[in-house]
């Protein structure tokens, strides 16, 4: 007979590790499969936005920093995960090809992007905001409006790179725009997450994706190259879409060494 003291069990118990499980084995599988569809405007990609106002710019470094954090947080968010609210859009983005367009806003322009689905994330006072992904012909007007180019920030020097983050090095040798170089380091942090072990992934996502930015000269990448080629990193190929030759390496993501 019970005593009518009995704690109340919870119907159903989240197990938040298995979830996240799902979401990392999902990032790991990789990406395509699914070629463009015949119609342009249904083509998928995920929005970027940038916070660059005009007084007290941040520093380029920095940015591209949120903006890899930001773009990798979306994928293994939980609502991106089995049964979330934007497992669809997530899904067809990522089966298909990994496009991220950045924009730049500021002002009234960064405060209305906020409403829109997505995650952001702020590094040494600069913001990135990567939204969940969908076809560009049913881009959200708040974001749509938002200048792609015009905007570029000159290279910082920020110093030595704290041991216990992964770091994206981007080819200097391209000379990329910010813009270019954030979406392509959004392609490195979730290369890199998808190539992580899953408990390396998940202390990774208790630290909020946290990464350093840094740019290489000739020198540097040949080095890094060859971490690639020694399976120790992983390297982003470019379409070719923008800026720069179908097939260039533009980033290589090392993971933590500390």
């Amino acid at each position: 007979m019970g005593s009518g003291l009995e704690a109340e069990v919870p119907a159903e118990v989240r197990d938040e590790a298995a979830e996240f499980a799902a979401r990392h084995a999902e990032l790991a599988q990789g990406y395509g499969g699914n070629g463009d569809p015949d119609d342009p405007a249904m083509v998928q990609a995920m929005q970027m936005v940038l916070h660059i106002p005009k007084a007290g710019p941040p520093a380029r470094s920095a940015l591209l920093a949120a903006a890899a954090a930001a773009a990798v947080a979306v994928c293994l968010d939980p609502r991106s995960g089995p049964d979330g609210e934007w497992e669809p859009r997530y899904l067809a983005w990522k089966r298909s090809r990994i496009r991220k367009v950045a924009r730049r806003a500021r002002g009234a322009q960064w405060v209305a992007a906020q409403d829109v689905d997505g995650v952001t994330v702020e590094v040494d006072g600069a913001q990135a905001r990567a939204f969940v992904p969908g076809p560009v012909g049913e881009i959200d007007q708040r974001i749509r409006k938002l200048q792609i180019g015009g905007t570029d920030l000159e290279h910082d020097e920020p110093g030595p790179v704290d041991a216990t983050l992964p770091v994206l090095w981007v080819n200097a040798a391209l000379e990329m725009s910010v813009g270019k170089a954030a979406a392509q380091v959004g392609h490195a942090s979730m290369l890199l997450a998808g190539a992580l072990p899953l408990a390396a992934a998940a202390e990774w996502a208790e630290r909020g994706f946290g990464c350093a930015v840094r740019d290489a000269d000739e020198k540097q990448w040949a080095g890094l190259v060859a971490e690639v080629a020694a399976g120790r990193a992983v390297a982003v190929r470019d379409a070719g879409f923008t800026e720069v030759a179908p097939g260039s390496m533009t980033v290589i993501a090392v993971p933590a060494r500390g």
